[in-house]
């Protein structure tokens, strides 16, 4: 995957992860929280790996 697949996915994974801890907060359901927050991190995994495939020109 190039930079833009990277983060593009680092997007998606983000805003589901901020969806299901809100939800989660909300419904009282600390499981669902707790896998919002994990596929949030997940995001973030996955911009900055984008980013250095930025940086690197897409060589990893």
């Amino acid at each position: 995957m190039g930079e833009a697949t990277d983060k593009l996915a680092a997007a998606g994974n983000k805003l589901a992860g901020n969806i299901k801890e809100a939800v989660g907060k909300s419904t009282n359901n600390p499981d669902l929280a707790a896998e919002g927050q994990a596929q949030q991190l997940k995001g973030t995994g996955q911009d900055v790996k984008g980013s250095v495939k930025g940086a690197l020109g897409d060589k990893i």
